[in-house]
């Protein structure tokens, strides 16, 4: 497991570490520590659902495949306080039936976290948002026809263009300027000579 894409995200490719991560609680705490920094186990508490002794475990699994690490700033040596080794992870599909099972498993408890995202927005975010940044919001439901290879290309060149804006430190980026979330799916769907289609 290495950073190594234009995001310098977390880039996951053992189907353990991908089991490991496709865990609620797991999720919630990398989700939390990648959005708003260093934590303990008591602080990420009541945002996980889950008691601190629980969290503590769970960020000790968490270390043990690399995502966290403990967080040198910490002024006190009294709580052990943990960080996201970075703002992201990614994973692809490794190859064989575990590995193919154990990244349908992470894929199936990231769509479920991310199901209720845009509803949550509508209701509790996009009212606080001025005209101009509203009007920017939106979702889109494309589709389009394109071979592996095309499809491949299509989201490394999309990295490309926006890897400078995720790179970007929010102390540095200029005073107007917003976090955005972005959630893009790619789903392609099975052709007809698909064994598994018929």
């Amino acid at each position: 497991m290495s950073l190594k894409n234009p995001y310098g995200d977390f880039e996951i490719t053992e189907p353990q570490a991908l089991r490991a991560l496709a865990h609620p609680v797991r999720l919630a705490i990398l989700e939390h520590l990648q959005r708003h920094g260093p934590a303990t186990a008591t602080g990420l508490s009541p945002h996980v659902g889950a008691t601190p002794s629980v969290v503590s475990w769970h960020l000790r699994h968490l270390a043990t495949f690399g995502l966290v690490t403990d967080w040198d700033g910490a002024t006190s040596k009294r709580e052990r306080w943990w960080q996201a080794v970075a703002r992201g992870f990614r994973f692809t599909m490794p190859e064989g039936t575990e590995g193919q099972s154990a990244s349908q498993q992470l894929r199936g408890e990231m769509f479920a976290r991310n199901a209720d995202a845009p509803q949550q927005w509508l209701l509790h975010e996009e009212p606080r948002l001025d005209p101009e940044w509203r009007a920017l919001a939106g979702m889109a439901d494309t589709r389009f026809v394109a071979t592996a290879d095309e499809l491949r290309q299509l989201e490394e060149s999309i990295e490309e263009l926006i890897a400078p804006y995720v790179r970007r430190k929010e102390e540095s980026a200029p005073a107007d300027a917003r976090i955005i979330r972005m959630l893009r799916y790619l789903l392609p769907e099975p052709g007809d000579d698909d064994p598994a289609a018929s």
